[in-house]
């Protein structure tokens, strides 16, 4: 006699587990419909995955603040959070709360100063910069026919452009990475003893060379975003301490290296998945910007990040006492179907593609999200114009996300391709 297909619950499933990371759509759609607000096990933190309830938790900092540090003690790392920061207080700069880890009024201080870097008319003016770099790495492995497409093209595009945009040396860009992987670690994975160590030993190694950075700029100001940051005060505001600064650049390099990185890997991984894209794209490239949002939807580079309640607050039927950790999921929000009808189809031509949550909402929009929609549209023009028949040559990992909570980090992507 055959027997019924086996239904997974929701008690199957774990955040922590890799091959749930890595693919955790089926996951999010159980949620949505049986527990929308879901406590992990595990860990005790709440999962938020509606989009109108992270819409909510977004726009009330009051309620949800974005000070992690009001409940350490229940973050990922729990207690061991105090041993990495004795570390880094002992041998170099604890960290802080700025910007993204402020609530109003102090965010709009930090929200102030990198609003003046970040704006509509400089990346305009970086157009042609992220043009030249784009092309410069298509050049290196156009003519071979193959490339492995992240570490050729996925990781030092963004890399070079935040590099040089916070005037550091593009050759160094795989030190930058290194460094921003480490500064990550604790909010994406569990570390133990060791492991823990060695991020801070990574972390301070960071933090020492921006130091001597950071007093070059102060004695020799230059045109770029470090000179920019120490020097940000005047009659409106006070100068920036070393532990701001800090603290400030951990959030540019992660912010700069990672999610771009991903969003481009993705967006190229989907040309592969469905190759019939990429001859639509060359053909019409005036679709790239429908095809670029609707890539962000539907593989979120950032999956969730964290809030603590300020207050005991009810969410989707849910109460979360006050002081505990919420984890807001945009890769969730972004396949709601009360929101994006068909969630888990590609659709470029869908309406609302655009509402996605995908560089967050409210204060916290994401400070750089017009650069990196102009890196994302550069990638995918240069790439479709320039090359056709993008295969993979090796089968991607299983699972082909390496581990993180908050992320969607490929590792390796391994393509074959003819030159157009």
């Amino acid at each position: 006699m055959a027997t019924a297909p086996q239904t997974k619950a929701i008690e199957d499933y774990s955040l922590l587990d890799n091959q749930v990371q890595s693919d955790p759509y089926a996951f999010y759609e159980l949620l949505h419909r049986e527990q929308p607000v879901y406590q992990m096990p595990e860990t005790g933190m709440y999962m938020v995955t509606k989009y109108e309830s992270l819409r909510f938790v977004l726009t009330h900092p009051e309620i949800f603040s974005n000070d992690t540090n009001l409940a350490a003690d229940k973050s990922l790392q729990g207690d061991d959070h105090v041993k990495y920061q004795s570390i880094l207080e002992e041998k170099g700069w604890g960290h802080v709360q700025t910007l993204q880890r402020t609530d109003p009024p102090e965010h709009l201080r930090y929200r102030k100063l990198l609003d003046r870097v970040f704006t509509a008319s400089r990346v305009k003016t970086l157009t042609p910069f992220v043009d030249d770099v784009s092309g410069e790495l298509i050049d290196a492995f156009i003519d071979r026919g193959s490339c492995e497409f992240i570490s050729e093209y996925a990781m030092p595009f963004p890399g070079i452009i935040i590099a040089e945009q916070l005037g550091l040396d593009r050759s160094e860009i795989r030190t930058f990475k290194k460094w921003g992987d480490a500064m990550l670690a604790m909010a994406t994975k569990i570390l133990d003893e060791e492991q823990l160590r060695a991020t801070a030993a990574i972390e301070l190694e960071a933090q020492h060379f921006l130091a001597d950075m950071f007093e070059q700029r102060r004695a020799h100001p230059q045109d770029d975003l470090i000179s920019a940051l120490v020097h940000a005060h005047g009659d409106d505001m006070e100068p920036l301490t070393m532990h701001e600064l800090q603290n400030l650049m951990h959030q540019l390099i992660t912010g700069g290296f990672e999610t771009t990185q991903s969003a481009v890997a993705h967006a190229v991984w989907l040309l592969v998945r469905q190759p019939e894209l990429q001859d639509m794209l060359f053909e019409d490239p005036t679709r790239i910007k429908r095809f670029v949002e609707e890539s962000l939807r539907w593989e979120s580079p950032v999956q969730g990040l964290f809030r603590v309640t300020r207050e005991d607050v009810e969410l989707d039927g849910t109460m979360i006492p006050k002081a505990s950790f919420v984890i807001v999921r945009y890769g969730a929000a972004n396949r709601d179907a009360e929101k994006f009808e068909c969630p888990h189809k590609f659709d470029m031509e869908r309406s609302n593609g655009g509402a996605h949550l995908a560089f967050g909402s409210g204060g916290h929009f994401c400070v750089g999200a017009m650069l990196a929609r102009r890196e994302m549209t550069t990638a995918i023009s240069d790439i479709t114009r320039r090359m056709k028949n993008i295969t993979l040559t090796r089968p991607m990992a299983d699972p082909v996300h390496e581990p993180s909570l908050a992320f969607l980090p490929i590792a390796e992507m391994h393509l074959g391709f003819e030159k157009r």
